[in-house]
């Protein structure tokens, strides 16, 4: 086992930004959200009273869309848009419910239309622009940014815009620039130094460290954070035991985070120490029970410390949460059981 390297599991931020909530089940979301609602009922009746106002179907459409209700949120927006199409606001949170039902189209054309409508208002170029990126529309969202330069040229959240767009273009050059252009106009803006923490990493630069160390000064218990180093310490320089260390820090700060136990169990497979691994693994699907691959390494360590019988049940549990993943039916042929 000694020199086996298993690659770690990293919480995907694309960008630190929300950029795409989107709900697993939208038809279960719709069914929840005919549910009655006190909040709702009540401003069902201020509408009825009151069918003129646009603020009770913006509020109303904020309360469908938190429940999940897609079509009536829609739907109260574009009411509320169509009484008052000068409030900025509506077009952003119209977007946003068009988004989240996987109406990208609608919802672009919604902030395109949005920017028409207030040319110089900054934050909604800027959600454009998200909107742009979410979408790749890499080019369309650089426009959009150059046209924020124009209005106010040292717009931090305009930077980091321009980084995030030139990240995903794969000019990690630019991106660093306009991450620290964003950092030199705002020094806590933890999500810039993240981005610039992580693409140094991602170079092997140890400079990387210290702009870890510079988020964490702005949060020094954030989690994601912790994380991000953690897992940069461990695979871009061979620094485990510090990893392994911040691991247990993260599970301190908050024990309901199961890629910390997970990840820590990866990095002591490595390090032959199935016994504590597989402590870790336990605790990462204690936390999360449909966690497909900590039951599996739950079994690889089983296997290495002799105990095939838990090993067959943890491959079981993986295949139970993942059917079509190969490696945990091929643990179970090799210790002689026939999966279907």
């Amino acid at each position: 086992m000694k020199g086996m390297k298993f690659g770690l599991w990293v919480t995907g931020w694309v960008v630190a930004i929300a950029l795409a909530a989107c709900s697993n089940d939208p038809q279960a979301e719709q069914a929840e959200a005919h549910a009655p609602d006190p909040t709702i009922e009540s401003l069902t009746r201020e509408i009825e009273k009151d069918p003129q106002n646009p603020e009770l179907y913006a509020r109303r459409g904020q309360m469908y869309y938190r429940l999940g209700g897609m079509d009536e949120a829609i739907a109260d927006f574009e009411q509320a848009l169509q009484l008052d199409s000068t409030n900025a606001q509506y077009w952003h949170q119209l977007a946003d419910a068009y988004l989240d039902y996987y109406q990208s189209y609608k919802a672009l054309k919604t902030m395109e239309w949005a920017a028409a409508e207030f040319p110089d208002r900054i934050p909604t170029l800027l959600k454009l622009a998200e909107f742009q990126l979410i979408l790749k529309e890499y080019e369309g969202a650089l426009r959009t940014l150059e046209r924020i330069r124009k209005i106010d040229p040292l717009n931090t959240e305009m930077f980091y815009m321009f980084g995030l767009v030139f990240k995903e273009m794969g000019k990690t050059e630019q991106a660093i620039n306009a991450f620290q252009s964003a950092v030199e106009q705002d020094a806590d803006h933890l999500d810039a130094w993240l981005e610039l923490a992580q693409l140094f990493a991602a170079q092997k630069n140890p400079i990387a460290l210290r702009y870890f160390d510079n988020a964490l000064r702005i949060d020094t218990a954030n989690v994601m954070v912790l994380h991000a180093k953690a897992y940069a310490l461990a695979n871009q320089f061979d620094r485990v035991e510090e990893a392994l260390e911040i691991y247990r820090k993260i599970s301190r700060i908050d024990p309901q985070y199961a890629d910390a136990y997970y990840n820590a169990g990866l990095l002591l497979l490595d390090l032959d120490r199935p016994d504590e691994a597989r402590k870790q693994f336990d605790l990462a699907v204690k936390v999360n029970p449909a966690f497909p691959e900590a039951w599996y390494y739950r079994g690889v360590a089983s296997e290495l410390l002799g105990d095939p019988a838990s090993a067959k049940n943890d491959y079981h549990n993986a295949l139970n949460f993942d059917p079509d993943w190969e490696a945990p039916r091929e643990a179970l042929q090799r210790l002689g059981e026939v999966v279907q």
